[in-house]
């Protein structure tokens, strides 16, 4: 292989996975409960409360590591920290400027109520709740979402320690996207929504790499 198709190769992986983890949500409608299952999607989680009468979507997978390994990853996600652990290339092109960590960062591991959460250079939101180990919650209220998109926005990880098909320890991670829309602005978060189905399915594939590896490496 020429070093030029390579590249081309390289390029063109993350856009055909992500096209096509996204035409088979849409054909299934499986991007509002990814992973997640009925009680999971109709349990109570921290951060409901914040936004009230909400559009919710409900993403869930098993990580094989317990939640203390899980946790430093989820502590330093952000725009400018280790990014999202997705599709780093289509952030990109959307004018992220995210460098994503491969390593657990001591210095961003202890987020904090009120601290700014960038998506985006243009897009911050906030910390809202965090319990350390277990829950970390961000929300538009209080950050500078971009001001073209009309809906307020709160984005939930959680940690639950379960055990793994061999007994061994791990981490049930639930991810909460909850949207109250502004007038019009409905078809919008159903866009999103898909769009955000493909990228948190990468992350969660990501996660279980990365804090499996750290788990290997311990």
């Amino acid at each position: 292989m020429t070093p030029r198709r390579a590249l081309t190769v390289l390029l063109a992986a993350p856009l055909l996975a992500g096209a096509s983890a996204a035409a088979a949500f849409l054909l299934t409608g499986t991007h509002r409960r990814l992973g997640a299952t009925r009680a999971e999607a109709r349990m109570p989680l921290p951060g409901d409360g914040l936004l009230q009468c909400a559009v919710q979507n409900d993403r869930a997978s098993t990580i094989l590591a317990p939640p203390e390994d899980v946790w430093p990853w989820i502590a330093q996600l952000g725009q400018d920290k280790a990014g999202f652990y997705s599709f780093e290339l289509l952030e990109n092109l959307a004018g992220c400027q995210i460098h994503g960590a491969t390593r657990i960062h001591a210095e961003w591991q202890h987020p904090a109520p009120g601290d700014p959460f960038p998506l985006h250079p243009e897009a911050v939101l906030r910390v809202a709740q965090v319990e350390p180990g277990q829950t970390l919650v961000v929300t538009s209220a209080g950050g500078r979402p971009p001001g073209d998109l009309d809906f307020e926005f709160t984005w939930a990880f959680h940690l639950a320690p379960e055990l793994g098909p061999s007994g061994e320890p791990a981490t049930r991670l639930h991810i909460r996207e909850r949207y109250r829309p502004g007038p019009g602005v409905r078809p919008i978060i159903e866009v999103t929504s898909i769009i955000s189905a493909v990228m948190t399915w990468r992350m969660m594939t990501r996660l279980q790499e990365l804090a499996g590896r750290s788990r290997s490496a311990a």
